[in-house]
């Protein structure tokens, strides 16, 4: 690149952080004034959900290893029999519309952050569960606790992540049995927004909320929303024991557990949609209801993933079609039970940040949003069908998130929105440039998407002619270059240093 190059570019760099500066500060969460979208009739709707019911009364669900849970499903008035359980139509919705909340609060150890879920809000969390890191130096491998640290400070750093996620990547160079220890350590640590915790087994789970509680307080997260554990249906129709016991773990601490089906149509269930969707309602509705049995009132979230597959191939496909309308019919049944709703954000089976990421991302994070998807995880960073966490992508789909900020405020129409002091200061076949309205809202009129570029050919040649994806990797290193921790109490530090060196020391470290 020339040094004419450089200097150009370096003055579209400090254009974009004079305009971030001046930006207004960005929401803990975003607010939306749009409606969500709802094409199901009402016949629709009670078709659905009476084939959820028959699914629960005819073939049943099985807990398995769990005998807690399936005593207080049949205390309630399920059957169980062999193993599985059965429940009586309406069972599981009457236990969930009586105690479970449509709307929380999940408290950040920052009060600034705090997110509602549930209502008019919607949280946006980074992506989630990847074994493997990428980036356009050092290529694809698997992921470190300096890699998970990294993300953390970029979904500090991103004011389009409300949330710091969960296992934003799995940090393969620590032992199995302590890992969760270091994750959600890092998230307090490098971030003050709000977390997840580990899932993986019970003990586990209830490390994670204990460490909350050195950083809350004991009798504050007995009261409060503080932690959220993401935990996966075995679907078809099981739930294995120790995923309820994790359940419960959260539930019985008055923390929120997001209960989510796994289901891949053609293989986790049947490939038509309609009966996918009633088997997800089904699975989805037996984990809430198991929170207000474990603790009445406590915070819970319907989730969902449901995705097509390649019948050919056998490999998960995304931004088709059929879980867009899955979407939208989950979004409208969550709604009609009560309690908040959990979508996939930027979802594609792309290995690069490429076309296909984008259109696939794209038709994934639209469908989540015109559905009333209340907590959207997956929102930044996800590759190649969740195996792999990237960076690039991270940063493009952050700003995508911006975007949808602007989109879900709505239009707004108040008296200086029509402008008409612009009309009266501007002579027909005038321009509107140098007009005091436009230069009023010069910095704010249009959402600004800082890594696309808008130049004409010759300055983007001149400037390097870089594609998004190296001008995403500029981002993400300049934005860790950056990043400055937010303050944390030093007697919270040492409690947790001493809390994670004492769980570590208890055992021997585990790589299975």
């Amino acid at each position: 690149m020339s040094d004419g190059a450089r200097m150009r570019s370096g003055g579209r760099a400090a254009r974009q952080r004079v305009r971030q500066a001046g930006s207004p500060p960005r929401p803990a969460f975003l607010t939306r004034t749009i409606p969500p979208y709802a094409f199901l009739s009402e016949e629709g709707l009670v078709r659905i959900e009476q084939a959820a019911d028959r699914l629960l009364a005819e073939v049943g669900f099985e807990i398995r290893g769990d005998e807690e849970a399936n005593r207080l499903f049949v205390a309630a008035g399920a059957t169980l029999t062999d193993g599985r359980l059965r429940f009586p139509a309406g069972l599981l919705r009457s236990i969930i519309q009586a105690f479970a909340p449509a709307t929380f609060v999940q408290h950040a150890r920052n009060p600034a952050r705090n997110v509602v879920i549930g209502g008019d809000a919607v949280v946006f969390a980074p992506a989630y569960g990847s074994p493997f890191v990428t980036d356009l130096e050092s290529g694809r491998r698997y992921g470190t606790i300096a890699d998970f640290e990294n993300f953390v400070k970029l979904a500090y750093a991103s004011p389009y992540l409300h949330h710091s996620g969960g296992t934003v990547c799995e940090p393969v160079d620590l032992p199995v049995n302590k890992r969760h220890l270091d994750m959600v350590a890092a998230h307090i640590r490098f971030s003050d927004k709000p977390f997840m915790g580990s899932v993986t087994t019970a003990a586990r789970a209830a490390d994670s909320i204990d460490m909350a509680r050195l950083v809350f307080g004991e009798a504050f997260v007995d009261r409060h929303c503080v932690i959220l554990g993401n935990v996966n249906v075995n679907s078809p129709l099981l739930l294995d024991g120790e995923a309820a016991r994790v359940i419960r773990t959260y539930a019985a601490a008055n923390q929120a557990a997001v209960c989510v089906p796994f289901i891949l149509g053609g293989a986790m269930g049947p490939v038509t949609t309609a009966g996918a969707l009633a088997q997800c309602f089904a699975e989805a509705m037996v984990c809430v209801a198991l929170t207000q049995l474990v603790r009445p009132g406590a915070p819970a979230i319907l989730g969902n993933f449901l995705s097509s597959m390649s019948l050919k191939s056998g490999a998960p496909t995304f931004g088709t079609p059929e879980p867009a309308l899955a979407y939208f019919a989950i979004g409208q049944l969550a709604r009609r039970l009560g309690v908040p709703l959990r979508c996939g954000g930027n979802l594609c089976a792309s290995k690069l940040p490429d076309a296909q990421a984008a259109s696939e991302s794209a038709n994934s994070l639209w469908p989540a949003l015109l559905a009333g998807a209340h907590f959207v995880l997956h929102a930044a960073g996800w590759l190649e069908g969740g195996l792999s966490m990237s960076y690039e992508k991270f940063m493009i789909d952050a700003e995508q998130l911006g975007a949808f900020h602007v989109l879900a405020g709505g239009l707004a129409l108040d008296e200086d929105s029509f402008a008409l002091d612009a009309f009266r200061s501007v002579p027909p076949g005038g321009h509107f440039l140098g007009s005091p309205h436009t230069l009023r809202h010069y910095e704010t009129a249009f959402y600004d998407f800082a890594l696309s570029d808008s130049n004409s050919y010759e300055q983007w040649r001149e400037e390097g002619g870089q594609d998004i994806a190296r001008r995403a990797q500029t981002a993400w290193r300049g934005a860790l270059a950056a990043y400055e921790p937010p303050p944390l109490d030093p007697g919270i530090a040492d409690a947790l240093d001493d809390f994670v060196a004492r769980r570590k020391a208890a055992v021997a470290d585990a790589w299975y």
